[in-house]
């Protein structure tokens, strides 16, 4: 080898090591840009939003075109009544099923078939549309709200029975964003103390609990078919049963108190919840798209919590791997001593990383709402409290959990259009945002 192309090892290694500490800058350089929050200029860990898809069209059409076909739009044994009935059915197996004019109707069903009245407790979800306690309100009942499990967001078992009295008559378990409550604990709880458990699973449709479909553990379950809700019609709902005591009383508290199949007057007395034939229609077509829907929505949402759930300070999503939640939404928590940052700029980072992320869910616990702080139900009065019937007092009702939980949690849209590839994004801008602000 000549003197002119020949490299002493010592030059050599020189060299290579320059390189190699050049390659070092350019990957440090790199990480750096990776690791910049979008909100300080640094790339977006979220590339595209999927844009949003139909949620109807031929099939509901279709199913309308007949509906069309109809003397009559009146739900009584109208052709499509009875065909969402049959759908509804298949996957929510209960013998008898009522369709109503809302969710909020299938909760005020269930709780004066029930027998629910004045002066009755009913426990149930301090986070939760307040159609969940209207029914129970308007019966001249008692909510009583218990506190909520840490990253599941549903009643905990044993705060629900420390708050059981004598006047307690049921348990409204709420399945909040899709998530199943612990359904065998509150049903061994609600035997035992001769209770009544209603599932509302306005926000579960499609959700299994154990491999059980929702609505079927509980003595009554109700479902809303709101426009927001996986199936719809607009606003809708319906509840449904298999004990013998309820399931034949629902069409009654849903029909004005009276019995149609055997009309004899009305021994009883209930408002009119009912739903016609065109919405019907829409329902019972929207039923053929659930499952598809709802496997969707699953394996996305658990797909968040896998990639994000090792990371100090967040608390994931709790759902139990042998459970099918349906996220309505996906919700997770930040522990605020694990972050240089309150959960505003948390959230603030997160959009600006292409995320589309809400800080908070409803305002208030429902008992810090001020119709609950005044106890001003009816005209500004309640009247149970002054019959003396209740000592319940809303301003001092406390749950600790639930209220933390409002402050500390952050939502993330689960849509069925959307891809793995943006949920993956949205992961990514989660531990890109959390290891920023790692205290």
């Amino acid at each position: 080898m000549s003197e002119k192309n020949s490299m002493s090892r010592r030059h050599f290694v020189a060299g290579a090591s320059g390189l190699v500490l050049a390659s070092a800058a350019t990957r440090g350089r790199a990480a750096e840009e990776t690791s910049k929050l979008a909100v300080d200029g640094g790339e977006k860990a979220v590339k595209a939003v999927p844009p949003s898809q139909p949620r109807w069209g031929e099939v509901e059409q279709k199913q309308l075109q007949e509906m069309l076909k109809h003397s009559s739009l009146f739900y009584w044994k109208g052709p499509q009544t009875e065909i969402l009935k049959q759908r509804f059915q298949e996957f929510c197996p209960v013998k008898y099923a009522h369709n109503c004019s809302s969710g909020t109707a299938a909760i005020h069903i269930a709780v004066a078939a029930a027998g629910i009245g004045l002066g009755d407790e009913v426990i149930t979800s301090p986070i939760t549309d307040i159609g969940t306690v209207i029914g129970i309100i308007y019966q001249q009942a008692v909510p009583v709200f218990a506190d909520l499990g840490e990253g599941t967001y549903n009643l905990d078992v044993a705060d629900v029975e420390r708050r059981i009295t004598p006047k307690t008559k049921a348990i409204i378990a709420v399945h909040l964003t899709g998530n199943p409550c612990d359904l065998d604990a509150l049903k061994a709880l609600a035997d035992r103390h001769n209770l009544i458990l209603i599932e509302d699973c306005a926000q579960a449709w499609g959700a299994k609990y154990r491999g059980r479909p929702i609505g079927t553990v509980g003595h009554i379950a109700c479902f809303s078919l709101q426009n927001s809700k996986h199936i719809t019609c607009g606003d809708g709902g319906m509840v449904g049963s298999s004990d013998e005591r309820f399931g034949p009383l629902l069409q009654k508290y849903g029909d004005k108190g009276g019995n149609r199949s055997k009309w004899g007057g009305f021994d009883g007395f209930a408002t009119n919840y009912r739903m016609s034939e065109p919405q019907a229609a829409v329902a019972a077509a929207q039923l053929t798209r659930l499952e598809e829907i709802v496997q969707k929505r699953a394996k996305l949402g658990n797909l968040l919590t896998e990639k994000i759930a090792d990371l100090p300070g967040i608390i994931p999503h709790d759902v139990r791997p042998e459970d099918r939640a349906v996220y309505w939404f996906y919700m997770f928590r930040i522990r605020p001593e694990a972050f240089k940052c309150g959960r505003s700029e948390f959230v603030k980072a997160l959009q600006a990383e292409g995320a589309t992320v809400q800080g908070g869910y409803i305002k208030y616990p429902l008992y810090q709402e001020p119709v609950f702080q005044n106890h001003g139900f009816f005209a500004g009065r309640w009247p149970v409290k002054e019959m003396g019937l209740t000592d319940m007092d809303f301003t001092k009702h406390k749950c600790p959990e639930a209220e933390e939980i409002l402050v500390t949690n952050i939502r993330v849209p689960i849509y069925e259009h959307m891809t793995e590839e943006y949920v993956l994004g949205v992961a990514e801008a989660i531990r890109k945002v959390a290891r920023h602000y790692a205290v």
